[in-house]
């Protein structure tokens, strides 16, 4: 029998994932990406000679998914992610270190040993994960992370420093409204699982290069057909198969399709398939929250005391150190997740703010050479309690989403994509 002939429309990281699994399982795959840049909503882009992200992003250790497909393509994550056990610091606040103990006693030791709040306090935090963990990291009723924490008696100070950052940067919603539900499975994966599965990993590269060239290179020596800079703009079903339309272009027909777009472009893609009327419904009812990055330069000596600080009480939320991480010196990027007051400044005023909030980790810090400001205004969904995200099976036989907005345990991250996209190629083969 020839190999099942299957089309992915989208070469981000859940549209590659899917691609990878699906050329692993034997089917004769073909790549459709509208731009050049592969990687989606993380991807590589170029300012004033240099290669950046459209956003910062961390991994952790638990993307297990995103590191196995990474070894899997010959993207080793050895040297394209800085490892480093649990470490969340705001300089001359708070400070947070899980030493190379065996889990939980890794978990124990961070919050015992933690700067910058109460030995009460790092009991409340110790009894709360026990608590979780009693509990299986599940709720019956599903409510937003505030309250939750408000229930179990978090203090202020715990909260804003280590509950609400962990928060806001998994699921890029504010406490007061994300999902409890999802703000468990993350806890139960990253901070209550192995020891390794807290650790950070943090990118010594662009996010284009860090899985989607090297899948793509991969895919290609295998035989992969990959079409960048085609726009699908139509997905049509009949007999024998799917097919796919880019303008006056015709592809297919195919066994199988799998749409790993951003749930905002679905409507225009199957507008000839009624049976899609429940899922463009529920993708239609999504909120979206934002993601800003900063980019400011510095004369190459300039260096945080660590490569990834917080912010408190700041516009932005965690300062990235380029020259640390990626061999950029001097070149800082600050982040900011969700809604909130920076969107009333304009990236001038932003950077000049995030500037002076660099200047009071750094005296003396001269003013940049140069700044940037990128807003990805539809970054992810806002993950709100009792959210109902699309399957990735649809109504349509052969058609399958792919995604971090498909349904599953993680919010939109880079692993919540890339493990839709391996679910979708697995239902696709079978």
């Amino acid at each position: 029998m020839s190999p099942r002939r299957i089309a992915v429309v989208g070469a981000g990281y859940a549209g590659l994932a899917a691609a990878v699994e699906l050329c692993d399982a034997g089917a004769a795959v073909e790549v459709f990406e509208a731009s050049r840049t592969l990687g989606g909503r993380a991807r590589a882009i170029d300012a004033e000679g240099l290669v950046l992200d459209n956003g910062a992003h961390i991994l952790v250790g638990a993307y297990r998914e995103t590191l196995r497909l990474m070894a899997r393509v010959g993207a080793d994550p050895g040297p394209l992610l800085r490892r480093t056990p649990l470490h969340l610091e705001f300089p001359g606040r708070f400070r947070i270190k899980a030493p190379r103990l065996p889990a939980p006693l890794h978990l124990a030791a961070a919050l015992l040993g933690a700067r910058g709040i109460s030995l009460g306090e790092k009991f409340a935090a110790i009894r709360f994960m026990r608590a979780m963990e009693a509990a299986g990291f599940g709720i019956e009723d599903d409510e937003p992370v505030a309250e939750l924490l408000a229930r179990y008696r978090q203090p202020e100070r715990l909260r804003r420093y280590l509950w609400d950052p962990l928060c806001i940067a998994a699921l890029n919603t504010p406490a007061a409204e994300a999902s409890s539900r999802v703000f468990l499975n993350v806890l139960r994966d990253s901070l209550a699982a192995d020891r390794s599965a807290s650790d950070l990993l943090l990118p010594a590269t662009d996010f284009s290069s860090l899985f989607p060239e090297p899948a793509a290179a991969w895919l290609d020596a295998r035989g992969a057909r990959f079409l960048r800079e085609t726009r699908i703009t139509a997905v049509s079903g009949g007999e024998p198969g799917l097919s796919l339309s880019a303008g006056e272009a015709s592809f297919g027909a195919f066994d199988a399709v799998v749409l790993a777009v951003a749930p905002y472009h679905l409507r225009r893609l199957v507008s000839q398939l009624p049976a899609l009327a429940p899922v463009l419904e529920a993708v239609d009812r999504f909120a979206w929250e934002p993601i800003v990055t900063a980019y400011l330069a510095y004369p190459e000596q300039v260096r945080l005391p660590c490569p990834m600080a917080g912010v408190a009480d700041g516009h932005a939320q965690w300062i990235f150190d380029r020259g640390q991480l990626c061999g950029q010196p001097g070149l800082m990027a600050a982040v900011i997740s969700a809604h909130g007051r920076h969107e009333a400044l304009e990236p001038d005023a932003l950077a000049e703010r995030i500037h002076g909030e660099i200047a009071a980790m750094l005296p003396g810090l001269p003013r940049p050479r140069w700044h940037r400001v990128i807003t990805e205004r539809r970054a992810t969904f806002a993950c709100t309690p009792g959210i109902a995200r699309p399957a990735t099976a649809t109504p349509v036989p052969g058609l399958f989403l792919a995604g971090d907005y498909v349904a599953g345990d993680y919010p939109a991250t880079i692993e919540g994509a890339v493990r839709s996209g391996v679910a979708a190629a697995r239902a696709a083969i079978a």
